[in-house]
């Protein structure tokens, strides 16, 4: 029988996977106090960063629908809970992840949707949501200034073949 801090923690695990976008899962052995602290600042606003226990993660994970990621609960386990962007997380991970080599991303799961750890780097490749959208809306402008451009070539080639027909019809009439 489950113990009631344990179904607490299973309960608050559950709430963190259902509220969450994303949740990456992580292994840290080898990671000082240190370093996991600058981890968690480096994910700023964006996600929570929590050691857990590998049963109790599997329980409330399993409560919250997602069954995919429980061949990954083996080890240190910590799971980064992505509230905010899943790319700005992605790249945090991705690149502390590169000044620590022990920090190793195992897997993840993307609103519902289980990622392997390359899914989570292809993630990590991407360019920001504000990026994204900036380049957009760049094309939508350019896009409608081309259009202006052939509205206005419309009238103006209109004009110009109605002056040439007056001007052959004038020197057509003048030869007569």
């Amino acid at each position: 029988m489950p113990t009631p801090n344990k179904a607490a923690s299973v309960a608050e695990l559950k709430d963190a996977f259902q509220s969450s976008n994303a949740a990456v899962l992580t292994e840290y052995r080898g990671l000082t106090v240190a370093q996991l602290k600058t981890l968690r600042r480096s994910l700023g606003e964006n996600a929570q960063y929590a050691v857990v226990k590998n049963t109790l993660t599997k329980i409330a994970a399993n409560e919250a629908g997602i069954t995919a990621l429980d061949e990954h609960f083996a080890g240190p386990t910590a799971v980064a809970f992505v509230t905010g962007d899943p790319v700005e997380s992605a790249k945090a991970l991705r690149d502390f992840a590169k000044e620590n080599p022990n920090l190793i991303i195992k897997a993840g799961v993307l609103d519902g949707k289980a990622l392997s750890a390359d899914d989570i780097k292809k993630l990590a490749d991407l360019e920001s949501r504000e990026v994204l959208l900036s380049k957009l809306a760049g094309a939508f402008k350019g896009k409608q200034t081309q259009a202006a451009q052939l509205f206005q070539a419309l009238p103006t080639k209109l004009v110009r073949t109605v002056d040439a027909l007056r001007a052959k019809q004038a020197e057509q009439g003048g030869a007569e």
